[in-house]
This record gives C-alpha cells, structure tokens and sequence, in this order.
C-alpha cells in the first residue's frame, strides 16, 4: 500500500543537473517521497548506463538503476526507475528519479 500523500503532481520547471550539466528537465515530474520523477522522454537518454543494480520497495515494486556520466564524470546508481511498478505506484510508470551527485532544483 502507498503512504498516505505520497505522491504530488509538480507543474514547475524541474531540473536534474550533473556538474552544471542539464541532464533532465521538465514540468511534469512526480514526487513520491520527497524525489522528484521525471518523465523518461525529459531525460537526456546519452548520459545513462544500466547498472546490474537492483533494490525492493515494499509498495513501489523493484527499482532498476542507471550511472550517470557527463564529461567523463560518472555518478554510478544516481538515476532509478521502477521498469514494472506496483499498482500502488503506477503514477511513477516511465519516469527516472535521480540523487547521489545530481542536483534536482526547480524555478
């Protein structure tokens, strides 16, 4: 079961940033627990590696992780998705959340 108010729609100008790099941006993005979800086509698909990570969430299903690399700088396991989310989760279907070194801000 999905946490009470877990999940908000956001209509500003949100940005995923790697060392002043813009790797995504949109004014679409879905929090769930304080993290921003960007939809995957907002996201700058050359700057992501699969990983062979992989972590449960109890309401969210499994998280699958990408390393994010920009100008030969790579944050590893910084963006996550969810490729099959529960449907608890569905809002967060097709969306890359990201954390560790990138920096997500919004206008």
């Amino acid at each position: 079961m999905r946490p009470r108010d877990a999940s908000i729609g956001s209509h500003m100008t949100v940005r995923a940033t790697l060392n002043g790099t813009v790797i995504a941006q949109s004014e679409n993005t879905v929090i769930v627990e304080g993290n921003h979800y960007f939809p995957k086509d907002d996201v700058s698909a050359d700057v992501l590696t699969a990983s062979d990570t992989h972590t449960i969430c109890p309401w969210k299903g499994t998280a699958s992780y990408y390393s994010v690399t920009v100008d030969g700088t790579t944050s590893t396991d910084a963006a996550w998705y969810y490729p099959r989310p529960k449907e608890a989760a569905a809002e967060i279907t097709d969306r890359i959340a990201f954390w560790k070194d990138v920096e997500v801000s919004s206008d």
